[in-house]
């Protein structure tokens, strides 16, 4: 993979522009930037990354605690390359997007097999490890190592489209070409450390999707859309899909000591490779499940249902609770697990499933209690 070329403004105006807006970006986040942020102290590529992939599609407040967990375990790429995949799933569980730790780990792995341990030094190498892209190699190099390298992450997305009056969806690849055009042209050949860290800074403070703040913007004397009224329309939204509501059953096999059988979910699809109670479309197929693998097959009670919203659908899943002596057979070690809900290990699971479990454990609680 080749570092991609600076493309030229198209006249010199545009380079007028362009260098105002990292002036203006330079002297504004000095004064009111973002400075302690965990992943700021300390700014090793390592720890870069780590915030770049967790800050993927999650605001800052959410990541904080999570990054502080993570690099207290894991504090460099041998640390979480030699970690079991459950265990970093566990510390990532309830942050969502769950490939990125699964691209995390996978990443960590190739750092420690093909480059010695060393977090690699060039574009064309951290842009090719898993889960990495051009946006979030760029990143890494300009914040950690001050290096020249444009980003293009959603909130420079924003805040480009609307300096520069940039119209179309900025998911299509006319509209990206153009905006990655203008983040090359914008980013300074100096300072590009403070620069990126503003750009993204104000996209996340500032220049909002929604009621932006232009009247305490550095770029509103530059910005088309604020200057024509267009902040509300741009960027443009993206093509709405219509919502769909996904049905499923959660077959909840439970022992007499309490524990529950668990089973990991597909490396593809939502919550791959976390832990979860057999998942079915329906009770019939529960019960047919149930049938290959127990002698005594025990009655289902539905519990109420749990709900999940992702970004394209909801998930409503059904509890059936069966009570059993065990599982006829050996289940594979790989593929299954008893999960204690008294003493609960240290696995990746869902927040859901997670939420649903702990109500389960007080609900046999209080059942105790009062027996």
């Amino acid at each position: 993979m080749s570092r991609p070329r600076p493309q030229p403004p198209a006249d010199p105006g545009a380079a007028q522009a362009d260098a105002q807006v990292a002036r203006a970006l330079i002297a504004w986040h000095e004064r009111c930037g973002r400075h302690d942020l965990p992943w700021q102290h300390e700014r090793t590529p390592y720890r870069v990354w780590i915030s770049e992939i967790m800050l993927q599609q999650t605001q800052v407040s959410t990541v904080i605690p999570y990054y502080e967990r993570f690099m207290q375990r894991f504090p460099d790429v041998r640390a979480l390359a030699a970690a079991p995949l459950d265990e970093v799933l566990h510390l990532w569980s309830g942050l969502g997007y769950y490939a990125r730790a699964r691209n995390l780990h996978r990443a960590a792995q190739q750092v420690r097999d093909v480059h010695g341990g060393c977090f690699p030094e060039t574009f064309e190498a951290i842009a090719a490890l898993p889960g990495v892209g051009r946006s979030t190699a760029g990143a890494i190099l300009a914040l950690a190592r001050a290096e020249r390298f444009p980003i293009l992450d959603g909130n420079v997305r924003r805040v480009l489209a609307r300096v520069f009056e940039v119209d179309g969806d900025p998911s299509e690849a006319a509209t990206l070409t153009r905006l990655w055009a203008l983040s090359e042209a914008c980013t300074p050949a100096t300072h590009t450390d403070v620069y990126t860290q503003a750009v993204m800074d104000l996209g996340a403070t500032l220049c909002t999707r929604r009621n932006p703040s232009c009247e305490r913007c550095p770029l509103a004397s530059l910005c088309g859309a604020h200057r024509t009224g267009r902040q509300h329309e741009l960027p443009a939204p993206k093509r709405r899909r219509a919502r769909a509501l996904r049905r499923t059953c959660l077959l909840v096999l439970q022992r007499p000591d309490g524990a529950v059988l668990l089973e990991r979910r597909p490396e593809r699809g939502i919550w791959g490779g976390l832990w979860s109670p057999p998942q079915f479309d329906d009770a019939a197929a529960a019960r047919v499940w149930l049938g290959s693998r127990l002698t005594a097959v025990p009655a289902l009670q539905p519990l109420a249902a749990v709900e999940h919203a992702f970004t394209h659908f909801d998930l409503v899943m059904t509890p059936l609770l069966g009570h059993c002596s065990g599982y006829d057979g050996a289940p594979d070690p790989a593929q299954f697990a008893w999960y204690s809900l008294a003493a609960p290990e240290a696995l990746g699971l869902p927040a859901p499933i997670l939420r649903f479990l702990q109500r389960l454990s007080a609900a046999a609680t209080q059942t105790q209690l009062f027996d």
